[in-house]
Protein backbone atom coordinates (compact mmCIF):
# COMPACT_ATOMS: atom_id res chain seq x y z
CA UNK A 1 0.00 0.00 0.00
CA UNK A 2 1.78 3.51 -1.38
CA UNK A 3 0.56 6.42 -0.01
CA UNK A 4 1.65 8.31 -3.04
CA UNK A 5 0.57 11.41 -1.34
CA UNK A 6 -3.12 10.65 -1.84
CA UNK A 7 -5.87 10.83 1.27
CA UNK A 8 -6.15 7.55 2.28
CA UNK A 9 -8.63 6.50 4.73
CA UNK A 10 -9.28 4.11 7.58
CA UNK A 11 -11.56 1.90 5.88
CA UNK A 12 -8.15 1.97 3.01
CA UNK A 13 -5.72 0.63 5.74
CA UNK A 14 -8.20 -1.79 6.90
CA UNK A 15 -8.57 -3.11 3.69
CA UNK A 16 -4.91 -3.22 2.91
CA UNK A 17 -4.60 -5.18 7.26
CA UNK A 18 -7.46 -7.60 6.06
CA UNK A 19 -5.45 -8.53 3.25
CA UNK A 20 -2.08 -9.52 4.37
CA UNK A 21 -3.61 -11.11 7.41
CA UNK A 22 -5.84 -13.41 4.58
CA UNK A 23 -2.97 -14.63 3.10
CA UNK A 24 -0.53 -14.78 6.38
CA UNK A 25 -4.01 -17.09 7.67
CA UNK A 26 -3.24 -19.17 4.76
CA UNK A 27 0.63 -19.62 5.10
CA UNK A 28 -0.50 -20.96 9.27
CA UNK A 29 -3.12 -23.17 7.83
CA UNK A 30 -4.19 -24.21 4.06
CA UNK A 31 -0.56 -23.75 2.80
CA UNK A 32 1.03 -24.86 5.80
CA UNK A 33 3.09 -27.66 4.43
CA UNK A 34 4.32 -25.23 1.81
CA UNK A 35 5.25 -23.05 4.68
CA UNK A 36 7.16 -25.70 6.75
CA UNK A 37 9.50 -26.55 3.90
CA UNK A 38 10.11 -22.75 3.31
CA UNK A 39 11.28 -21.96 6.82
CA UNK A 40 14.34 -24.33 6.30
CA UNK A 41 16.50 -23.22 9.31
CA UNK A 42 19.90 -23.72 7.27
CA UNK A 43 18.98 -20.40 5.59
CA UNK A 44 19.24 -17.14 6.99
CA UNK A 45 17.19 -14.99 8.70
CA UNK A 46 13.82 -15.60 7.12
CA UNK A 47 10.30 -13.55 7.79
CA UNK A 48 6.55 -14.29 7.25
CA UNK A 49 5.09 -11.18 4.81
CA UNK A 50 1.47 -11.02 3.99
CA UNK A 51 1.07 -9.16 0.67
CA UNK A 52 -1.97 -6.81 -0.20
CA UNK A 53 -2.92 -9.30 -2.77
CA UNK A 54 -4.00 -11.97 0.09
CA UNK A 55 -1.04 -13.77 -0.41
CA UNK A 56 2.06 -14.61 1.40
CA UNK A 57 6.04 -14.70 1.13
CA UNK A 58 8.86 -16.11 3.40
CA UNK A 59 11.63 -13.80 2.44
CA UNK A 60 14.83 -12.02 3.77
CA UNK A 61 13.88 -8.51 5.79
CA UNK A 62 14.59 -5.54 3.70
CA UNK A 63 18.10 -4.33 3.66
CA UNK A 64 17.56 -0.67 4.01
CA UNK A 65 17.63 0.97 6.86
CA UNK A 66 14.78 2.17 8.19
CA UNK A 67 12.78 0.13 5.95
CA UNK A 68 9.53 1.21 3.73
CA UNK A 69 7.08 -0.37 6.65
CA UNK A 70 7.59 -2.46 9.47
CA UNK A 71 9.93 -5.81 8.92
CA UNK A 72 7.87 -8.79 11.20
CA UNK A 73 10.08 -10.75 13.28
CA UNK A 74 13.31 -12.38 12.18
CA UNK A 75 14.45 -16.11 11.85
CA UNK A 76 10.85 -17.44 12.63
CA UNK A 77 13.12 -20.07 10.12
CA UNK A 78 15.76 -20.95 13.59
CA UNK A 79 13.30 -22.13 16.02
CA UNK A 80 11.23 -24.64 13.32
CA UNK A 81 13.11 -28.17 14.26
CA UNK A 82 13.70 -27.07 17.98
CA UNK A 83 9.88 -26.70 18.78
CA UNK A 84 6.85 -28.62 18.72
CA UNK A 85 5.25 -27.42 15.78
CA UNK A 86 1.59 -26.43 16.83
CA UNK A 87 3.89 -24.30 19.44
CA UNK A 88 5.74 -22.87 16.43
CA UNK A 89 3.23 -21.92 14.19
CA UNK A 90 1.55 -20.26 17.69
CA UNK A 91 4.52 -17.99 17.93
CA UNK A 92 5.03 -17.40 14.34
CA UNK A 93 0.74 -16.39 14.56
CA UNK A 94 1.54 -14.32 17.64
CA UNK A 95 4.18 -12.16 16.39
CA UNK A 96 2.56 -11.98 12.49
CA UNK A 97 -0.27 -10.30 15.14
CA UNK A 98 1.82 -7.79 16.30
CA UNK A 99 3.32 -7.14 12.57
CA UNK A 100 -0.10 -6.60 11.18
CA UNK A 101 -1.01 -3.69 14.15
CA UNK A 102 2.39 -2.08 12.65
CA UNK A 103 1.77 -1.89 9.95
CA UNK A 104 -1.79 -0.69 10.00
CA UNK A 105 -0.92 2.33 12.83
CA UNK A 106 2.39 2.93 10.48
CA UNK A 107 -0.19 4.11 7.63
CA UNK A 108 -2.19 5.87 10.03
CA UNK A 109 0.20 8.04 11.41
CA UNK A 110 1.82 8.23 7.90
CA UNK A 111 -1.44 9.64 6.58
CA UNK A 112 -2.45 11.55 9.17
CA UNK A 113 -4.87 10.06 11.07
CA UNK A 114 -6.41 11.88 13.66
CA UNK A 115 -8.23 10.38 17.52
CA UNK A 116 -10.88 9.54 15.21
CA UNK A 117 -9.72 8.02 12.86
CA UNK A 118 -7.34 5.74 14.55
CA UNK A 119 -10.07 4.63 16.97
CA UNK A 120 -12.23 3.79 13.82
CA UNK A 121 -9.32 1.77 12.55
CA UNK A 122 -8.76 0.06 15.88
CA UNK A 123 -12.43 -1.10 16.62
CA UNK A 124 -12.45 -2.55 12.88
CA UNK A 125 -9.36 -4.38 13.28
CA UNK A 126 -10.02 -5.62 16.72
CA UNK A 127 -13.71 -7.15 15.39
CA UNK A 128 -12.12 -9.45 13.67
CA UNK A 129 -10.14 -12.63 15.52
CA UNK A 130 -6.28 -12.66 15.63
CA UNK A 131 -4.26 -14.63 13.94
CA UNK A 132 -2.87 -16.08 16.77
CA UNK A 133 -6.96 -17.15 17.42
CA UNK A 134 -7.36 -18.65 14.42
CA UNK A 135 -4.25 -20.89 14.26
CA UNK A 136 -5.12 -22.46 17.63
CA UNK A 137 -9.00 -22.88 16.99
CA UNK A 138 -9.51 -20.41 20.21
CA UNK A 139 -11.53 -18.19 18.28
CA UNK A 140 -13.83 -21.31 17.37
CA UNK A 141 -13.94 -22.04 21.14
CA UNK A 142 -15.06 -18.67 21.79
CA UNK A 143 -17.59 -19.17 19.46
CA UNK A 144 -18.88 -22.17 20.82
CA UNK A 145 -19.11 -20.35 23.95
CA UNK A 146 -21.05 -17.40 22.86
CA UNK A 147 -23.41 -20.53 20.95
CA UNK A 148 -24.05 -23.21 23.54
CA UNK A 149 -27.02 -24.23 21.55
CA UNK A 150 -25.61 -25.26 18.23
CA UNK A 151 -24.51 -28.84 18.24
CA UNK A 152 -20.77 -29.48 17.21
CA UNK A 153 -21.84 -33.11 16.11
CA UNK A 154 -24.65 -32.51 14.21
CA UNK A 155 -22.64 -29.66 12.57
CA UNK A 156 -19.87 -32.24 11.94
CA UNK A 157 -21.55 -33.97 9.20
CA UNK A 158 -23.74 -30.96 8.37
CA UNK A 159 -24.59 -28.59 5.33
CA UNK A 160 -23.49 -25.46 7.23
CA UNK A 161 -22.84 -24.50 10.86
CA UNK A 162 -26.16 -25.10 13.32
CA UNK A 163 -27.97 -26.62 9.99
CA UNK A 164 -29.43 -29.80 10.00
CA UNK A 165 -27.32 -32.55 7.74
CA UNK A 166 -28.91 -33.32 4.29
CA UNK A 167 -28.62 -36.79 3.29
CA UNK A 168 -25.36 -38.32 2.01
CA UNK A 169 -24.02 -35.13 1.67
CA UNK A 170 -21.28 -32.92 3.70
CA UNK A 171 -21.99 -29.76 2.68
CA UNK A 172 -24.83 -27.34 1.08
CA UNK A 173 -25.45 -23.53 -0.30
CA UNK A 174 -29.02 -23.46 0.50
CA UNK A 175 -30.19 -24.30 4.00
CA UNK A 176 -32.64 -27.29 3.75
CA UNK A 177 -36.73 -26.66 3.87
CA UNK A 178 -37.74 -24.43 6.90
CA UNK A 179 -40.89 -26.61 8.67
CA UNK A 180 -44.08 -24.92 9.18
CA UNK A 181 -44.27 -25.13 12.45
CA UNK A 182 -40.74 -23.61 12.72
CA UNK A 183 -40.75 -19.60 14.86
CA UNK A 184 -39.50 -17.15 13.46
CA UNK A 185 -37.58 -16.39 16.64
CA UNK A 186 -35.60 -19.65 16.13
CA UNK A 187 -34.91 -19.18 12.77
CA UNK A 188 -33.28 -15.56 14.45
CA UNK A 189 -31.32 -17.39 16.92
CA UNK A 190 -29.87 -19.72 14.55
CA UNK A 191 -29.17 -17.04 11.78
CA UNK A 192 -27.04 -15.26 14.52
CA UNK A 193 -24.99 -18.46 15.54
CA UNK A 194 -24.39 -18.97 12.01
CA UNK A 195 -22.83 -15.40 11.57
CA UNK A 196 -20.27 -16.25 14.66
CA UNK A 197 -18.89 -19.25 12.75
CA UNK A 198 -15.57 -18.48 11.64
CA UNK A 199 -13.53 -20.03 9.10
CA UNK A 200 -10.52 -21.43 9.76
CA UNK A 201 -8.39 -20.80 7.40
CA UNK A 202 -9.23 -17.00 6.18
CA UNK A 203 -11.02 -16.38 10.02
CA UNK A 204 -14.56 -14.82 7.96
CA UNK A 205 -17.54 -15.04 9.28
CA UNK A 206 -19.93 -17.52 7.83
CA UNK A 207 -21.76 -16.13 4.77
CA UNK A 208 -25.42 -17.67 3.64
CA UNK A 209 -24.73 -18.21 0.00
CA UNK A 210 -21.03 -19.97 0.55
CA UNK A 211 -20.82 -23.85 0.95
CA UNK A 212 -18.68 -24.85 3.85
CA UNK A 213 -16.90 -28.03 5.17
CA UNK A 214 -15.96 -29.65 8.22
CA UNK A 215 -12.88 -31.18 9.20
CA UNK A 216 -13.71 -34.53 10.48
CA UNK A 217 -10.08 -34.35 12.94
CA UNK A 218 -10.59 -30.88 14.62
CA UNK A 219 -13.89 -30.11 13.65
CA UNK A 220 -13.07 -26.03 12.65
CA UNK A 221 -15.28 -25.22 9.73
CA UNK A 222 -13.77 -23.64 6.12
CA UNK A 223 -15.22 -22.34 3.12
CA UNK A 224 -15.34 -24.51 0.45
CA UNK A 225 -13.17 -22.09 -1.50
CA UNK A 226 -10.62 -21.64 1.18
CA UNK A 227 -9.58 -25.48 1.28
CA UNK A 228 -10.60 -26.45 -2.53
CA UNK A 229 -13.59 -28.25 -1.78
CA UNK A 230 -16.45 -28.23 -4.17
CA UNK A 231 -20.13 -29.53 -2.91
CA UNK A 232 -19.59 -32.57 -5.71
CA UNK A 233 -16.20 -33.44 -4.15
CA UNK A 234 -17.38 -33.07 -0.54
CA UNK A 235 -20.31 -36.05 -1.53
CA UNK A 236 -17.85 -38.61 -2.15
CA UNK A 237 -15.48 -37.62 0.92
CA UNK A 238 -16.23 -39.76 4.40
CA UNK A 239 -13.90 -38.51 6.47
CA UNK A 240 -13.00 -35.19 5.12
CA UNK A 241 -9.39 -33.56 6.92
CA UNK A 242 -8.55 -30.04 6.33
CA UNK A 243 -4.62 -29.42 4.98
CA UNK A 244 -3.02 -28.44 8.38
CA UNK A 245 -4.41 -32.14 9.73
CA UNK A 246 -3.50 -33.64 6.62
CA UNK A 247 0.34 -31.88 6.60
CA UNK A 248 0.77 -32.74 10.50
CA UNK A 249 0.06 -36.71 10.04
CA UNK A 250 2.43 -36.47 7.16
CA UNK A 251 5.06 -35.19 8.86
CA UNK A 252 4.61 -37.51 11.62
CA UNK A 253 4.89 -40.23 9.75
CA UNK A 254 7.84 -39.07 7.87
Amino acid sequence: MDGGGTHRTPEDVFRDFRARRAGMIKALTTDVEKFYQQCDPEKENLCLYGLPNETWEVNLPAEEVPPELPEPALGINFARDGMDEKDWLSLVAVHSDAWLLAVAFYFGARFGFDKDSRKRLFVMINNLPTIYEVVTGTAKKQTKEKTPKSSSKSNKSGSKPSRQPEPNSRGSKMPPPKDEDDSGGEEEEEEEDHENTLCGSCGDNYGQDEFWICCDACETWFHGKCVKITPAKAEHIKHYKCPNCSGSSKRARA
